[in-house]
């Protein structure tokens, strides 16, 4: 067992993955770590030491070691020694032909890897936040939504108990919005591996897209550098979902597995965005993953057909404006863990967000334009809808921008705005004609001309 793997959850919370000291202490075989500097010698333009090391993120002593053992088995020589790691190494025609055998087999040359049982042990550890989701942290994730305290109080209860949630709710509801923000409500950072080895094959996890590096001064300055620290990852996916997506997704060209969207929320959310629409049939899709969310672990598979087990530990959120009887039977439901539907909110709460939408684009917001607006959703009989403050004030801010006006709210601009979202017909506007006395030519019929 290598020390991360005997790590207690405070230890990593303070002082983060130790530095190997040995390299047993990796968790992965000397072999394949020699292979993989190997790799890195070749592609280096200055293949010194320090720069193989900062390429394999791992200690420089270590890599010294690998370099020796290379150099021993005349796969590279010693090109130029001086200070304690500036030697230069350069590649043997024995190393070059090692180097097309391993391209064969494994194209990957990022950092070194760490093992399946230590990522495992890792994603447990960081799971669960050590401070629990309170009333107020909720608000405070939530401050810039109107929401009932009842949804706050079953959202914060979803935070604690990461369990599934099964939201639902009509469209322009707020659905998506209140998905993606219980993310923030988690408090912390974690750690995850650039990648991982597995029987010589490799899974990479860490994702620039998918997630963002923890601030330097939450970092400690000594750790084991094949792990990054980074902010509770969100990940949310939505119609171009397949069953394909949910495996690893291996790579002719490149020779490795990029890890699947759910194995990358590990430790975060992952929000399933309008649940139903995918291009795989929502019971496939939750048929998936009725094991993974009941016993927080899945199982993939790789090219050679052995499958592995990794841990599931992520808060996993559907949202969905269809009704969920057409979506899961009640057998499934019952393990969803949460459910929850987002209503219309109410006038009240709809100038409420009104009003705030308009502080944040910086528009001065009177009671005779909030007026004016609750009375054409009362003339037309339309249902209002959490979106609709903001995409309106989006429009009236496109219509001051193109009449160069200055960005104010008035009943005339809510019309024009009104007209512009939920669509009106634009016909000429009848005009008397102009007259003869002027000199002017008038068309009595336009399809004369």
């Amino acid at each position: 067992m290598t020390h991360t793997g005997i790590l207690t959850r405070a230890e990593i919370e303070t002082m983060g993955p130790p530095v190997p000291e040995e390299i047993a202490d990796t968790g992965v075989s000397e072999g394949f770590l020699c292979d993989l500097a190997l790799k890195h010698v070749a592609m280096l333009a200055e293949p010194t030491t320090t720069a193989v090391a900062e390429r394999l993120r791992l200690p420089r002593t270590l890599t010294e070691e690998l370099l020796q053992l290379l150099y021993r088995e005349k796969l590279i020589e010693v090109r130029l020694q001086t200070t304690v790691g500036s030697t230069r190494y350069a590649m043997l025609d024995h190393g070059w032909e090692r180097l097309t055998r391993l391209q064969a087999v494994c194209g990957y040359t990022g950092a070194a890897p760490v093992s399946l049982r230590d990522y495992a042990h890792m994603m447990r550890l960081q799971a669960i936040p050590s401070r629990p989701a309170s009333m107020e942290t909720v608000r405070a994730a939530f401050r810039d939504l109107v929401l009932p305290d009842s949804l706050l109080q079953t959202l914060g209860c979803v935070i604690n108990s990461r369990r599934s949630l099964f939201l639902t709710g009509l469209p322009g509801t707020g659905k998506t919005a209140v998905a993606e923000r219980i993310n923030a409500a988690l408090p912390g950072a974690i750690w995850i591996p650039y990648a991982i080895e597995i029987d010589g094959q490799i899974i990479r996890v860490f994702d620039s897209h998918s997630h963002r590096v923890a601030a330097d001064e939450q970092t400690p300055v000594e750790y084991d550098r094949r792990w990054v620290h980074v902010e509770r990852p969100l990940i949310v996916v939505g119609g171009e979902l397949t069953l394909e997506n949910t495996d690893l997704v291996w790579s002719d060209v490149a020779r490795f597995y990029e890890a699947p969207f759910q194995m990358k929320s590990n430790g975060g959310t992952l929000v399933i965005d309008d649940f139903g629409r995918q291009r795989v049939a929502p019971q496939d899709l939750l048929n998936r993953w009725i094991v993974p969310l009941e016993r927080r672990m899945d199982f993939l598979s790789l090219h050679t057909g052995k499958k592995i087990e990794v841990p599931f530990e992520q808060l996993v959120l559907f949202s969905t404006n269809l009704d969920e009887k057409d979506l899961a039977d009640e057998a499934f439901l019952r393990r969803m863990g949460y459910r929850a539907r987002v209503e219309p909110p109410t006038p009240a709460a709809y100038v409420e967000i009104f009003k705030r939408a308009a502080y944040t684009r910086g528009i001065r917001c009177e009671q005779t334009s909030l007026d004016h607006i609750l009375n054409n959703y009362m003339i037309e009989h339309r249902q209002m809808k959490a979106c609709e403050p903001r995409d309106l004030l989006d429009r009236v801010t496109d219509i001051c921008l193109f009449e160069g006006r200055t960005l104010e709210l008035t009943p005339k601009l809510i019309d024009v705005a009104w007209r512009n979202y939920f669509g009106a017909s634009h016909g000429f506007t009848m005009q008397p004609p102009a007259s003869r006395t002027t000199g002017e030519l008038v068309l009595e019929d336009p399809l004369q001309l």
